[in-house]
This record gives structure tokens, C-alpha cells and sequence, in this order.
């Protein structure tokens, strides 16, 4: 397994995952979003590759400073999206994004390493509390449209 940042050819395998993470996402609508990280002097991502070159996972990351529930300081280093391929989960893959995402987090001065999951991703959540995550809050959002 190699964890590297995400480079132009990899962008093909990284859209992939990523709509296989958010599939109410519109191929278009993740090529403008990954483009935006990409070209991004706060954010980045890391790609996960097999030993015979196949994309396995990837991660996203941002550097936030705007208010992060539990961060005692900005910005903090933020993981904004995580995916595992399926057949590839169970395998140390996370926990090698983490580590990943811990070391960049501290090259970016950042102390803290942030993340949220949706209130009903039961999975996402055992993950994070399995890599050593603290939960701090639980909301659920409102709005009216007035």
C-alpha cells in the first residue's frame, strides 16, 4: 500500500471514490469541487494505491478557520471526507489515511486533527472513535425559508 498526494493522473480514480462516498454528487458538480481542492493552498488530498497500482481509498483535508466544535485553536486541520473501497476496508487502510492526515495536520501547525460524520452514519462514527477521535457535539441543523 502507498499513500501519496493527489496528482493530475490520479484525478480520474479519486472522482470515482469519491462519488462512490457522496453518490448524490453529479459528476460535474465532483470535478468542480475536486478542482477547487486540488488548486488549494488550505486543502489537500491523499490517494491510496495497492501494491499493483489500484486505487483503494483516498482522503481530503482542509485547514479551517472558522468555528470547529472542540478545536482549541485555528486553523485546525480538518478531515473533510475519507473513503475506503469496500473490498479493501478492515485492512489498516484508514488508519495509514490517518496517520497520513496527523502528519500533515502537524506540518501545518496544526495540534488538532477535526472531522464530523451525519448523526446516522453509525459506521463512519465507529471508524472515527476506532483512530482515536473524541466526540465533543451532536447537533441537528435547522432552516425556514422565510
Amino acid at each position: 500500500m502507498r499513500i501519496t498526494k493527489i496528482n493530475e493522473p490520479d484525478f480520474k480514480d479519486w472522482q470515482q471514490m469519491a462519488l462512490a462516498l457522496w453518490p448524490d454528487t453529479t459528476e460535474a458538480e465532483m470535478a468542480e469541487v475536486l478542482n477547487e481542492i486540488y488548486q488549494s493552498p488550505k486543502q489537500e488530498a491523499f490517494i491510496v494505491r495497492d501494491n499493483q497500482g489500484v486505487a483503494i481509498g483516498f482522503m481530503n483535508l482542509s485547514l479551517r478557520v472558522d468555528y470547529v466544535p472542540g478545536a482549541s485553536q485555528t486553523p485546525v486541520a480538518f478531515l473533510e471526507g475519507i473513503y475506503v473501497a469496500p473490498v479493501s476496508q478492515q485492512q489498516g487502510v484508514g488508519r495509514a489515511l490517518i496517520r497520513q492526515a496527523e502528519e500533515w495536520a502537524r506540518e501545518q501547525g496544526s495540534k488538532e486533527l477535526a472531522s464530523d460524520v451525519l448523526l446516522d452514519n453509525t459506521l463512519g462514527e465507529a471508524f472515527h472513535k476506532g483512530v482515536g477521535f473524541e466526540e465533543v457535539e451532536r447537533t441537528i441543523s435547522f432552516i425556514k425559508p422565510i
